[in-house]
């Protein structure tokens, strides 16, 4: 294996640990909230004043629309969330955080980057970093 393969093997091995690691704190982070692994996850990804398409949700989620109906309707039955018609085009449903929703969004990202996780270990321009990098990988700018 040239150096090249053996950095970009090492990065995954990283990489997956470090997810994996997190990804165990999800149950207890969400808990505190009442709120499932999959809950806390679309409480991340939504933002406020910003409709984000189920379809699209469906997606990032990878699973069948029919999954995040279920999972969407749980949400709005606690008052998190609003679906509505898109105004562009009404077959489409997208889904929008209520004010009880970001509130509670508000709270579990501050519990999510408080001082006790591994990345407030990072210089603040060490996470910028590492955010253009991740941007990066998933092709999102």
């Amino acid at each position: 294996m040239n150096p090249a393969d053996q950095d970009a093997c090492r990065a995954w091995q990283l990489l997956m640990k470090f997810f994996f690691a997190q990804r165990a704190h999800l149950p207890s982070s969400g808990a505190r909230f009442d709120l499932s692994p999959i809950q806390c996850h679309v409480l991340h990804l939504l933002e406020p004043r910003r409709p984000l398409p189920m379809s699209r949700l469906a997606d990032t989620l990878s699973c069948d629309a029919s999954n995040v109906t279920g999972l969407v309707d749980r949400m709005e039955s606690r008052g998190l969330v609003r679906r509505r018609s898109s105004p562009e085009d009404r077959r489409v449903k997208v889904l929008q955080l209520t004010a009880t929703g970001a509130r509670l969004r508000t709270q579990l990202l501050r519990q999510m980057t408080g001082g006790s996780l591994p990345l407030s270990r990072l210089s603040l321009d060490q996470q910028r970093t590492l955010v253009k990098i991740l941007e990066a990988l998933v092709d999102e700018k």
